[in-house]
């Protein structure tokens, strides 16, 4: 039974943090115009990531999450969302930048 145990804990232990952003994401309602794998109304979680890997940008990011942006991923602006913080804006955004 203890061999079950470890191989499960250390799977929760891994994947915990991506559901818990994941959750965020969905409370903030991020979910409604994204998805992690298909463009909805904005871009893809993943085509985000790819687009901006290796670059330091979750300070500019995380201002558009909070704030809106428009132009970057076409003529469909992102509204702002004045309900997530700068630490939650933060935690999104590292976490849909660690997407692969």
């Amino acid at each position: 039974m203890r061999k079950l145990l470890l191989p499960l804990l250390l799977l929760s232990v891994v994947t915990m943090p991506a559901l818990a952003d994941e959750a965020l994401a969905k409370k903030k309602n991020c979910l409604a115009c994204h998805a992690i794998n298909k463009k909805v109304v904005g871009p893809a979680y993943k085509d985000v990531a790819a687009k901006y890997a290796g670059q330091n940008v979750v300070a500019k990011l995380s201002t558009k999450v909070m704030k809106g942006g428009s132009g970057t991923w076409g003529a469909i602006p992102m509204p702002a969302n004045p309900q997530v913080t700068q630490a939650e804006a933060e935690t999104l955004v590292k976490w849909v930048l660690s997407l692969k």
